[in-house]
């Protein structure tokens, strides 16, 4: 299928995902150059996705990855609805089922990566533990 063939709405999805794609490689490298270990990308389960899953200091680490160009509709974590978080914590506690591994430490954190319109880096923010289990 050519560009030309999608509908304006496919290529506004091609678009963001390819958005995305970028943000959680950006983050993916951020996180390797400060110790974390990477177990898993975009794993998906019925509750939805974890964009990241990593290990540090012996504790297992479920990463929601938010990227924008442009920060006029807010700033990336800004886009974390509270469904959102509820998904989230619903996703990595399937991830746990799954890999039998409910007895092990984990937190939820957020990381927001924002870019220029041309693409260039201008900022990533890391925020641990930033959704909490009492959601």
């Amino acid at each position: 299928m050519h560009d030309e063939d999608r509908t304006p709405r496919s290529r506004a999805s091609t678009a963001r995902q390819r958005l995305g794609q970028s943000g959680e490689r950006l983050a993916a490298g951020w996180l390797e150059a400060r110790g974390y270990r990477l177990v898993e990308r975009n794993w998906r389960c019925l509750a939805g996705e974890l964009d990241l899953v990593a290990e540090h200091d012996g504790e297992l680490v479920f990463v929601e990855v938010k990227t924008r160009r442009d920060t006029r509709l807010g700033a990336p974590e800004e886009a974390i609805t509270r469904v959102k978080r509820l998904h989230l914590i619903a996703a990595a506690q399937e991830y746990l089922a799954a890999h039998a591994m409910l007895e092990r430490p984990y937190r939820i954190d957020v990381i927001a990566v924002e870019l220029a319109p041309s693409g260039r880096l201008l900022g990533i923010r890391h925020y641990p533990s930033s959704i909490g289990m009492e959601e």
